[in-house]
């Protein structure tokens, strides 16, 4: 923990023998960090199902309605980026990302697609698509994805995948769908 007001916390997972020189870098500015969570974080126990329930409701990014602690995908970088121009085209996706700080850093741009009108049970969310891109002090980058039906499919009773009309929201930015996250609609036609 810091002191005053500062607070933050490194978990470096299990960093090996190496891991102790990474961190000092880490906390000395030698190395701007770009890792990302790989599970999300609840505020308490209470945000979550019972163990008993088996079912996915409330559970992982992809099915929690509360605001957890912090959220899957969610790091933190010594600058700033920011992200304008998305565009949604047929199944093309792209942004700009200009790296708005001081200092040369990563960025991990993540995609995230949510069906918004299926017609069978559906994650809130799932992210579908990430790169991970260096940008010195102003650069500016475009970034590109182009979705395809696995990436977009419902399942049946049965477990068969299937593409359906309607729309599905697109959300791309250094996170989950919220401050500094563009959205837009991709509308599939069949």
């Amino acid at each position: 923990m810091g002191t005053g007001k500062l607070r933050w916390i490194i978990f470096a997972w299990y960093p090996g023998e190496q891991g102790g020189g990474a961190i000092a870098d880490v906390l000395f500015g030698d190395y701007n960090p770009a890792g990302r969570l790989p599970i999300t974080f609840p505020k308490s126990y209470e945000q979550l199902p019972a163990i008993e329930n088996y079912a996915m409701q409330g559970r992982t990014y992809r099915f929690m309605d509360a605001e957890p602690l912090y959220r899957f995908g969610y790091g933190l970088s010594y600058t700033t980026f920011k992200y304008t121009s998305l565009k949604i085209r047929d199944r093309k996706i792209s942004v700009d990302m200009h790296n708005t700080g001081r200092l040369a850093g990563d960025e991990v741009v993540q995609l995230y697609v949510s069906d918004v009108a299926a017609s069978v049970p559906v994650p809130r969310r799932h992210l579908e698509g990430f790169r991970r891109i260096h940008l010195k002090p102003g650069q500016k980058k475009t970034i590109k994805f182009n979705l395809t039906d696995a990436q977009l499919a419902c399942y049946d009773d049965d477990g068969n995948p299937f593409v359906e009309p309607g729309d599905f929201e697109i959300s791309v930015g250094g996170g989950q769908p919220g401050k500094g996250v563009l959205q837009g609609t991709l509308r599939i036609k069949l």
